[in-house]
């Protein structure tokens, strides 16, 4: 198993399996593969040190990846719930900050539904 950016990839295809790595999607796997000069169809465990230190260097030089990519993504929404713009209370408030209704939906962003409480009426009792 090759060890990238922190991220011990499976022996599948190289552009497969650099899609594991968080920040890497199927064409950023891909241009890494043509920068580096390595065939996207050979396996991982094929590949020898010289091919893995290419692929690391594409990767360290031109894209943010796993923890850095991450903590890019934390300050940019702290950043707006300091700022209090409209996305950044949506973030706070945990609704979906997109523009998608609310009225019904959104269950992955607020929670699981909480049931109704059952409130005693002061009515003859």
């Amino acid at each position: 198993m090759a060890r990238i950016s922190g991220v011990d990839l499976p022996n599948k295809h190289v552009n497969i399996a650099l899609t594991y790595i968080y920040g890497i999607s199927h064409s950023s796997a891909k241009a890494i593969c043509e920068k580096s000069k390595i065939d996207p169809m050979r396996m991982i465990n094929d590949l020898n040190q010289d091919e893995l230190a290419a692929i690391r260097a594409v990767i360290d030089q031109d894209y943010k990846v796993e923890g850095r990519l991450r903590t890019e993504v934390a300050l940019n929404i702290k950043r707006l719930m300091d700022i209090g713009c409209y996305r950044g209370l949506r973030h706070r408030k945990g609704l979906p900050v997109r523009g998608q209704r609310t009225r019904t939906n959104s269950r992955t962003r607020k929670g699981k539904k909480r049931p109704l409480q059952v409130r005693r009426s002061n009515f003859g009792g």
